[in-house]
C-alpha cells in the first residue's frame, strides 16, 4: 500500500506516472511546455491517456544540467500545481529543494520526487511534516559530471545498499514506510552496462520492502541500444517499462502514457488468462 496525502494505492497493478516537465532543456521535451499554460494542457491529456500520477519538475536533471534558483522553479511548478487540483490524481513534484518541496506541498502536491534522496539540510523535515510520499532515489555524482566516468565495484550492491540507508534515515525522521518508495536512477551516474545489470535484476531490490519506480522513458540508454533519437525512443521505452513492471516496478514513469498503458494491458490480459 503507498499513501500519497488523501490518495491510497494497492499498488496490485503497476501505476503510470507521466512527465511534466516544466524547463527550457530537460533531454527529451526541453521548451516543449514553455508557460503554465501549456503544462496544464498537457497534463490533461496525460490523464485522459491514463496516468495515475502526474510528476511536474522545473529544474532539468539531465546530465550536464545547470542548476536553477529556487524561486524560479517555483514560478514555474506552483501555478501548474495550482491549476491541477480538481483532478483526482495525486500530483507529484520532481525537486531537489526543501524550500520547493515544502511550497509544492502547501500547494497541494501529493509526492516529493527527490534525485538526492532528501539529503540536502531540511528535505527530510520538510517531507516529514507534511502526509505527502516521497521517491528516495540513487545517483552517481552531480548532474553536471555524472556521466563522464561512472564506477562501481558492484552496482546492484551498491544501490541496494545506498538506498536502503535513505530509506532508514527516512524511517528514523518519521516518515513511514507507507509513504515511501526508491527509484534506482537509471542513466544518474551510470554507463549502459550498470543500467542494464540494474532493469535485468531489479527484482532483487524487493528486498528493501517499499515500492520501486523505474524512470527509463527515452533515455539515452535506449538510444545507445536502438540508435535511435530522443524522439524515436517511444518503442523501446515501452518496452523498457514493460520489463520493469515484470521485474517487480509498481510505479512506471514515462512520457508516453497511452502506449505504456496498452502494453501493460496486454500483459496484465494474458496474465489473467494464465490464472
Amino acid at each position: 500500500m503507498l499513501h500519497c496525502g488523501r490518495y491510497r494505492f494497492s499498488l496490485e497493478h503497476p501505476l503510470i506516472m507521466g512527465i511534466v516537465n516544466v524547463t527550457p532543456d530537460s533531454f527529451s521535451d526541453g521548451g516543449l511546455l514553455p508557460n503554465a499554460q501549456a503544462a496544464i494542457e498537457h497534463a490533461l491529456q496525460l490523464v485522459e491517456e491514463g496516468a495515475d500520477i502526474l510528476d511536474i519538475g522545473g529544474e532539468s536533471t539531465r546530465p550536464g544540467a545547470m542548476p536553477v534558483p529556487a524561486a524560479q522553479e517555483l514560478e514555474r511548478i506552483i501555478p501548474v500545481i495550482e491549476a491541477l487540483q480538481g483532478l483526482d490524481v495525486p500530483l507529484s513534484v520532481d525537486t531537489q529543494k526543501p524550500e520547493v518541496m515544502l511550497a509544492a506541498i502547501r500547494s497541494g502536491a501529493s509526492m516529493i520526487n527527490d534525485v538526492n534522496a532528501l539529503q540536502a539540510d531540511g528535505a527530510l523535515q520538510a517531507v516529514a511534516s507534511s502526509s505527502a510520499a516521497v521517491c528516495l532515489m540513487h545517483k552517481q555524482g552531480e548532474p553536471q559530471t555524472m556521466q563522464q566516468q561512472p564506477e562501481y565495484d558492484d552496482v546492484l550492491a551498491e544501490v541496494r545498499d545506498f538506498l536502503a540507508a535513505r530509506i532508514a534515515a527516512a524511517l528514523a525522521g518519521g516518515i513511514p514506510s507507507e509513504r515511501l518508495l526508491v527509484d534506482p536512477g537509471f542513466g544518474f551516474g551510470k554507463s549502459l552496462r550498470h543500467n542494464l545489470l540494474l532493469l535485468k535484476h531489479l527484482d532483487r531490490l524487493s528486498v528493501l520492502g517499499v515500492p520501486v519506480l523505474a524512470g527509463l522513458s527515452r533515455k539515452s540508454m535506449l538510444g545507445a541500444i536502438t540508435g535511435r533519437g530522443v524522439a524515436e525512443r517511444v518503442h523501446a521505452g515501452v518496452a523498457a517499462a514493460v520489463l520493469a513492471a515484470m521485474k517487480g516496478a509498481r510505479i512506471l514513469r514515462v512520457h508516453d502514457v497511452r502506449a505504456t498503458r496498452d502494453a501493460l494491458q496486454v500483459v496484465e490480459a494474458v496474465e489473467r488468462e494464465h490464472e
